[in-house]
């Protein structure tokens, strides 16, 4: 769903892109054959994007916050106290309150674009996950049967103290046969060859 959506995206963005000035040499991009009765400013939705992205990060530091109280101090004080009779806004601060309903109408567009890229790119990282997770469970599911095979073969397969208890049977019985051997008197050794039995007829 994620890359389907991330497609379309592109898809619409495509005929910006191509009438883009960088687009322009590309092959890639189709053009825009379009006519259009109203012209439209061309501009990189992904420069945009970004620019978002680090003012709405900007907006959201304490460095931004100090800076704009000590500007609100100072416009205060230069306007009540009045310094070489400045005061351009009296109370009670009608071009101040303009000015931050200014900038509020414009961060609030420029912060809702930057959280929608970064749930644009929240959701394919979802959807990468949740592959490598159907990934490493399929493989989890390989190697269980793997070992469960294994066990099987290793269970038919004789184990080391078997054959070592085999072939100390076997040398115990063949230390057996030779004492035996060694007690048994030697056996009497005949002279000449066995005469033939004469058969008779």
């Amino acid at each position: 769903m994620a890359r389907d959506d991330l497609r379309d995206d592109e898809r619409r963005d495509t005929p910006r892109r191509a009438t883009s000035p960088g687009a322009a040499g590309r092959l890639d991009v189709p053009r825009d054959t379009r006519r259009r009765l109203v012209l439209r400013p061309d501009y990189d939705p992904e420069i945009f994007g970004k620019f978002a992205e680090k003012f709405a990060r900007y907006m959201g530091t304490a460095r931004f916050l100090a800076y704009m109280t000590v500007f609100v101090i100072i416009w205060i004080i230069l306007n009540i106290v009045g310094i070489w009779g400045i005061g351009w806004d009296p109370y009670p601060f009608i071009l101040l309150n303009l000015f931050f309903s200014t900038q509020a109408s414009y961060a609030a567009p420029l912060i809702l674009l930057a959280q929608n890229r970064q749930e644009a790119r929240d959701r394919v990282v979802a959807e990468q996950d949740r592959e490598a997770n159907v990934r490493a469970h399929a493989d989890m599911q390989f190697l269980a049967r793997e070992v469960a095979s294994l066990r099987m073969a290793i269970g038919e397969v004789s184990t080391r103290d078997f054959v070592r208890s085999e072939l100390r049977n076997l040398l115990t019985e063949l230390d057996d046969r030779a004492a035996h051997q060694r007690e048994e008197p030697p056996s009497h050794k005949r002279d000449g060859p066995a005469t033939p039995r004469s058969l008779d007829l």
